[in-house]
């Protein structure tokens, strides 16, 4: 493996694109969310020459839209999906274990014995938890890594999630699934850990045709058009696979989260798991987050058309979520409270199922009649494998030579950004320059949107932003 700083910022940026356009590749990576930057990462782990590009920043797309959860796929045992759960779950034991336990905690999720809990659907909850457990066994992860399901009373279950409805309440189940601090920031440690390995990871250019031995590529920022040279090349670009591979058919799906304030709902210590009506494998989850929020979602909606750069939430969602929420509340939350809402595109594979809720989250990699192999579907807790996946069948089809993949045993780097985001919104200025100086921001929405989640609140957004702005354009100018 080749060691090189981990620091991305946009002095380096300029050195490696020049230095991109000037050689060949091994692997060159299109896509800058957690699949892309995951390839990006196995191939450099395995000594392989890496560059990966992106056309906005790092965690633009669908990455940073997700519920921040790393979990054991309780939802696929519902429907019978066994093999994916049980990735899922030695997914998530190596993350929690191994590659990147300073950026996941163990969370509590209690469904409650409600009135508005079937009890056919708390027998099944129940029963998948039970599952869920013996996933966890196999995978070899610890009890004191994530503990077990286990029972709770009426009392245990309102210290829990103070919000609940006590009447009819009879206690509930409780069981436990990995947490983010910040989806947009395991992005980013996968990139920086690749870089660090000698990946060149380039942000702000933009692919506009691929083929077998490389891309055309544009620089954004200048307008500078770019030859690419590689040996291989893997799209990684998600719900946009398809404009860069005509033979994919993908299915969207937008899934729409709400953010709350905490303090709403009593300052709840754990989610809140909620069955759907008439459902026993699709639930509506309420998250603790950090500064005092609450995230409610997600939804699951067929998104057909032309993919926007940034998918919007409907009222429709909006009023989906609070009713499916409310259902269970002692006070019901009015819409006046939501505080932000935020929606992503689900890369789905299509495969002729009746509804997105129904199609696989199995992931899919190959290889194109032009030669490029895609990467796409799959989920967040399982970057790693569909990264890996990926990267074999390169070094099978093209005879690169490489070594076996190194990210089951590898961490992420642990490079905390100094001072404290605190609750409204408020950044410290050494934040924001870390961000700039070695997380790879070039832009004040870079700041906002992906290496701090300020932006998931319209109005913290807006408060912060004059500062950033000047506190990035300062750093910028500072660089090298």
């Amino acid at each position: 493996m080749t060691s090189a700083p981990t620091a991305l910022h946009a002095a380096r940026r300029r050195s490696d694109l020049a230095a991109a356009a000037d050689g060949t590749c091994d692997v060159l990576v299109v896509g800058g969310g957690i699949t892309g930057a995951g390839v990006a990462l196995d191939a450099a782990s395995r000594g392989l020459r890496v560059t990966l590009i992106e056309a906005e920043d790092l965690a633009f797309g669908t990455s940073r839209f997700s519920s921040k959860l790393v979990h054991g796929g309780l939802r696929y045992l519902a429907t019978g999906d066994v093999a994916t759960a049980r990735e899922s779950a030695r997914e998530r034991h190596l993350l929690m274990s191994v590659i990147a336990p300073h950026l996941i905690r163990p969370l509590g999720q209690l469904l409650p014995f409600a009135p508005g809990v079937s009890g056919r659907q708390r027998g099944a909850g129940a029963a998948g938890m039970a599952m869920g457990d013996l996933l966890r066994l196999q995978a070899r992860t610890s009890a004191k890594t994530l503990p077990g399901p286990h029972p709770v009373g009426t009392a245990r279950a309102l210290r829990l999630f103070p919000a609940l409805n006590p009447r009819g309440l009879r206690g509930g189940m409780v069981t436990y699934d990995g947490q983010l601090s910040d989806d947009a920031a395991l992005v980013v440690a996968v990139a920086r850990t690749a870089a660090g390995l000698g990946a060149r990871i380039l942000t702000r250019v933009r692919a506009e045709r691929l083929h077998a031995d490389g891309a055309a590529a544009t620089d954004t920022l200048t307008g500078e058009r770019i030859d690419i040279r590689a040996r291989t090349v893997i799209n990684a670009t998600g719900v946009w696979a398809a404009t860069l591979d005509d033979g994919l058919t993908l299915r969207p799906s937008r899934g729409t989260h709400i953010v709350l304030d905490a303090a709403d709902l009593g300052d709840p210590a754990a989610a809140l798991t909620i069955p759907l009506e008439g459902s026993i494998s699709r639930y509506v989850f309420a998250l603790p987050q950090r500064a005092g929020r609450v995230i409610v979602g997600l939804t699951d909606v067929d998104a057909p058309g032309p993919i926007p750069s940034v998918a919007e939430p409907t009222e429709a969602e909006i009023g989906f979520l609070l009713e499916t929420l409310n259902r269970l509340l002692a006070v019901p939350v009015a819409r006046d409270r939501v505080r932000g809402a935020f929606a992503g595109l689900r890369p789905l594979v299509d495969t002729g199922a009746a509804e997105t809720a129904d199609v696989s989250r199995r992931h899919l990699v190959r290889a194109s009649a032009s030669g490029v192999i895609s990467v796409l579907g799959g989920k967040l807790t399982t970057y790693r494998r569909m990264a890996e996946d990926a990267v074999d069948l390169a070094v099978r089809q093209y005879g690169l030579r490489a070594g076996p993949s190194g990210t089951a045993t590898l961490r992420l780097i642990d490079d905390p950004a100094p001072g404290d985001v605190v609750e409204g919104g408020a950044l410290s200025r050494a934040a924001v320059e870390h961000a700039v100086r070695t997380q790879g921001a070039m832009t004040a929405a870079d700041v906002l949107d992906r290496r701090t989640r300020i932006g998931l609140v319209s109005d913290d957004r807006a408060r912060a932003l004059p500062a950033v702005e000047r506190i990035v354009a300062e750093t910028l100018a500072d660089l090298p």
